[in-house]
């Protein structure tokens, strides 16, 4: 077994690979960019060395400072994680050349199956079924044009090069084809440095159920059973679960052996996982599934295969990296009970699902048990940067089946509170919650097919949030003054008491809260016993106490429950039994400077990069069109027009770098050309 590893990576998965390490004894040693030099994974690092600027192609992606750093160090082998290198064949043969191990697969396997369209050619040879579709070399647009038009559509643009939905476009009508070709192209270019697509036929009803592999350099594969991955927004996985409900026995024996199979083919060594698609048309069925594509890593999802194998995967990684043999064969495999993960970012599914960026101001998160396990690489306080993948945190379930599973889930989801970036919560819990989920109606559509259900418009405050809110203010006030009393000179004046003495008063305070159009006055009393809160709906006792962790213990009326309010600025974020709701105050002399600017402004609703432009100072455009293209976080956003008028002004240029709510375009509302 290796003395020291270096991980080349960040965030949750440098921070879980460091927790198998320690339990091996084995010494780790962290890389980091200078955004994340108070990052988590700097702190549980044996030693940490910085390699350079924030952004990835600066520090994350530079291969040979990494190698440098490994050498320096005295770390024996490099654990690449998950994204960055991990995939990256020329990056294990730099390792391979430095006498450094590379905790993943050889290079000829990752660039055999790096590639998705050799990948398929690969399978086809093993006798694995795939989609029908286009893998040929060919990138004529026309030419793909006319294969898609051959498959029938609806078809799939992928990028050879791709993965995690970069590059990947879904195309329902012929006459939409040249545009989310394009647009195809380019995110693939910029994610993976590669442009070329394949074409694949789009199954209407599909699920994404992958089979985790493993292989040792002894000749020995197994599989580690199945994930069902169908939870997708945008090609991307929301939840994943184990084993995929409703999975046939025969279905799981002919996926396993196919995917063991097709590892053996290549010579694989190391973790992978081997994705397939099944048409569930008409339920699942042996004879109705296809490869998609081999990931040559350790995946995302992969705690789900741990919860219900008992099995470390990143141990397995570690022992088979150091030339050992596989710590059990396919016998001695077997499935215990259900479980879930889901992935909690930083992103608002009210707008788009666009990625968030801002100070995690609260971040409380269930107890951990062995049952319930938080992957993280973020604390309270941190800083979720435009520069990273926005993931805060993964919760992963257990339970003896699913519907025990789900419960848990639903529970501790409700238990999480996070407030100072905008974040998918709430949509995951309607996701955990909605009937169609709980009764296995799955599918990689589910999510559109539910959006209205799952993603609702914006929480009204009620009577309780705003006697929440304003309790959060009387006792942080009352105790912030019981510190400063300590230092005054005169702790008995009347002035010092916030609310038990007011010169010409009765002894209240009133609270403005702005709510849609409308402002909402709220009068709280102080009296002896606590506080009475004037309501909308009447009257309330109230009373509280901080506890030292930020959690409100509260009774309102004849009800003691806990909560907690975080206040960013001129804003209350209310966190209670699972909901969230932002409520705005109105202060005296604040201006509001939202960004709110008007059908006739179009703003950066993120920071990111100007890539492409569809119009010019002086064109008329119509409400809908598409103006002006971001890319943010290796992903593009498409910026159309709130209304009918002609372009004023264009602010920036392509290649232009913005911050959020950067002024991009002015249209003149109404005017004709």
């Amino acid at each position: 077994m290796f003395e020291k590893i270096l991980i080349a990576n960040r965030g949750e998965i440098a921070c879980r690979i460091m927790e198998t390490a320690r339990i091996l004894g084995v010494k780790t040693v962290a890389v980091y960019s200078e955004a994340d030099a108070t990052a988590r994974h700097v702190q549980m690092a044996d030693e940490a060395v910085l390699i350079g600027p924030a952004e990835v192609s600066q520090s994350y992606l530079k291969a040979d400072t990494i190698l440098e750093v490994a050498r320096k160090t005295g770390a024996q082998a490099v654990h690449p994680g998950y994204g960055f290198l991990s995939e990256n064949a020329d990056f294990a043969e730099k390792c391979a050349a430095a006498d450094i191990a590379f905790i993943g697969p050889p290079a000829s396997a990752i660039r055999a199956m790096g590639l998705k369209d050799a990948a398929k050619a690969m399978m086809v040879d093993a006798g694995v079924p795939v989609v029908p579709g286009y893998h040929e070399e060919s990138q004529d647009p026309d030419l793909l044009a006319a294969e898609a038009d051959k498959i029938g559509y609806p078809v799939l643009i992928k990028a050879v090069a791709g993965g995690g939905g970069k590059g990947m476009r879904q195309v329902d009508r012929a006459e939409d084809f040249a545009a989310a070709l394009a647009s195809a192209m380019r995110e693939g270019q910029s994610a993976f440095g590669d442009a070329r697509v394949l074409i694949e036929k789009y199954l209407t009803k599909p699920r994404h159920i992958e089979i985790q592999v493993f292989a040792d350099s002894h000749g020995n594969a197994v599989h580690l059973f199945e994930r069902d991955c169908s939870l997708q927004r945008r090609h991307q996985k929301v939840i994943e679960e184990a084993p995929a409900p409703d999975m046939p026995l025969a279905m799981r024996d002919a996926m396993g052996a196919a995917a063991v199979a097709a590892t053996k083919a290549i010579g694989y060594v190391g973790a992978g996982t081997i994705e397939f698609i099944a048409d569930v048309s008409d339920g699942l069925k042996e004879d109705a599934f296809y490869f998609m594509e081999m990931n040559t890593r350790l995946q995302v999802e992969h705690p789900v295969t741990e919860m219900i194998t008992g099995q470390d995967l990143v141990q397995w990684q570690l022992l088979v990296a150091a030339g050992q043999k596989l710590p059990c064969g396919q016998e001695d495999l077997s499935i215990s009970g259900h479980s879930f993960e889901v992935r909690l970012y930083a992103e608002d599914p009210a707008n788009d699902f666009l990625p968030a960026t801002g100070t995690l101001a609260r971040l409380q998160e269930p107890q951990a048990s062995k049952t319930i396990r938080i992957d993280t690489g973020v604390r309270q306080g941190d800083v979720i940067s435009p520069f990273y993948d926005p993931m805060i945190a993964k919760l992963i379930v257990w339970d003896e089946n699913r519907d025990g599973a789900l419960r848990k889930l639903r529970t501790a989801l409700a238990e999480y509170q996070v407030a100072g970036v905008a974040t998918n919560l709430d949509f995951l819990s309607k996701i955990a919650g909605h009937p169609a989920f709980g009764a296995k109606d799955l599918d990689t559509g589910f999510i559109e097919r539910f959006k209205n259900d799952l993603v609702p418009a914006s929480p009204v405050p009620t009577d309780e949030d705003f006697a929440l809110a304003i309790l959060h203010i009387l006792l942080t006030r009352d105790a912030t003054a019981s510190k400063e009393l300590v230092d005054s000179t005169d702790p008995y004046s009347p002035w010092n008491d916030l609310h038990g003495w007011r010169l010409n008063d009765t002894g209240h305070d009133d609270f403005v809260f702005s709510v849609g159009d409308e402002d909402v006055t709220i009068i709280a009393y102080y009296e002896k016993s606590g506080f009475r809160l004037a309501l909308p709906t009447g009257d309330v006792q109230a009373f509280g106490s901080l506890l030292p962790d930020g959690t409100l213990s509260v009774t309102l009326g004849d009800r003691k429950f806990s909560a907690a309010v975080a206040t960013i600025g001129s804003k209350l974020v209310v966190m209670n039994a699972g909901r969230q709701v932002e409520i705005q105050q109105v202060i005296d002399d604040f201006e509001n400077t939202g960004s709110e600017s008007g059908a006739g402004v179009v703003s950066a609703p993120m920071p990111g990069k100007v890539i492409q432009l569809f119009t010019e100072p002086g064109a008329a455009v119509a409400k809908g069109d598409p103006l002006i293209v971001m890319e943010a976080m290796k992903m593009e956003h498409t910026l159309v027009a709130a209304a009918d008028g002609v372009i004023s002004d264009i602010f920036h240029e392509i290649g232009d770098q913005v911050d959020e709510g950067a002024l991009l375009i002015n249209i003149d509302v109404g005017s004709e050309e």
